[in-house]
């Protein structure tokens, strides 16, 4: 197939382009830097890619056939969207749509790269498909929750109005080789903090959960709703889920880092809770997440400490 990755050069983005060619597709990465960078897609040198520079809230040019596009463009982290939030917001709806007319100018299937966010600070525990969220609209996170539920409606709507093809994946925390340094979430926070010797910062108390899902798993879980006759959300994260706390104690213990446990506020809309119900993606992708969290932890260090220059 000729696949068309939107936000390719991100994190996910370019893991997802490894998959991609490793399966034997052409792959076209659309990016325009905003939070990606050149530097993820440098290893690759096959004669099935191609890259175009372009802001899809702007268009979205693709010369010839396409036969599947992964929608993955937009700010991810709080940092960049509460820094970016009307961009974040246009690539939510503006982007989802000019993806969306690609698709159905090139009769070509879509899968949009939604979000766990879209619960909010969830009522409901662990998250399923048919929760509906407890979303702030008008507070600091909505611009990016609220692009990202916006995106699944009209996602929703070409489904039915022009029977495109559509998937729709709700990504729970993901980590791995190839976040930025400052990203600004848990995992890259605290590596590089505990690297460093500093402080891991900690809001609020630290009793509050996440579960961490490794790259790879991730990625798989895409692919396969990719390939499925699913159109309806499905969630893709690790269920396994670990306090805030739990989880700076196992940084520290896997950095052999001396690094104190620093609290400050918790920051407003912060879910005091997420946890995917994953019962879908077993069930009907055949999908369930394969790296423990320890393993998925080391490889993610040592990425951290080549970038940081440290040694192990």
């Amino acid at each position: 197939m000729r696949i068309v990755i939107t936000g390719g050069a991100g994190f996910l983005g370019s893991h997802l382009c490894d998959r991609c060619l490793a399966e034997g597709h052409e792959v076209t990465v659309v990016d325009n830097f905003i939070t990606g960078s050149p530097e993820n897609l440098a290893h690759i040198t096959s004669a099935n890619f191609a890259f175009r520079k372009q802001n899809i809230s702007e268009g979205i040019l693709i010369e010839g056939p396409v036969d599947f596009i992964f929608h993955l463009a937009s700010p991810a982290s709080p940092v960049d969207y509460m820094e970016l939030p009307i961009q974040t917001l246009k690539v939510g709806a503006l982007g989802t749509h000019n993806a969306l007319g690609l698709a159905r100018a090139k009769n070509a299937g879509l899968l949009l790269a939604s979000t766990s966010e879209i619960y909010g600070d969830p009522l409901v525990h662990p998250q399923t498909e048919e929760y509906w969220g407890n979303v702030n609209s008008i507070g600091p996170r909505g611009c990016y929750d609220e692009a990202k539920r916006f995106a699944e409606a009209l996602v929703m709507a070409y489904h039915r109005m022009h029977q495109i093809d559509t998937k729709i994946v709700r990504i729970f925390n993901t980590y791995g080789p190839r976040m930025r340094l400052n990203d600004g979430r848990i995992v890259p926070n605290f590596l590089k903090q505990a690297v460093l010797g500093e402080p891991l910062t900690v809001y609020g108390d630290g009793s509050q959960t996440r579960s961490f899902c490794y790259v790879s798993d991730l990625v798989d879980g895409l692919y396969r709703l990719a390939m499925s006759q699913e159109n309806l959300p499905i969630n893709i994260g690790n269920p396994h889920e670990f306090t805030i706390l739990q989880f700076a104690e196992l940084v520290t213990k896997l950095t052999g880092s001396a690094s104190p446990i620093e609290f400050q506020p918790l920051p407003q809309d912060d879910p005091q809770q997420r946890q995917p119900d994953i019962t879908k993606a077993r069930t009907r992708l055949g999908w369930e997440p394969a790296v423990q969290l320890d393993e998925g932890l080391l490889k993610t260090l040592d990425y951290f400490r080549a970038k940081l220059g440290c040694g192990a």
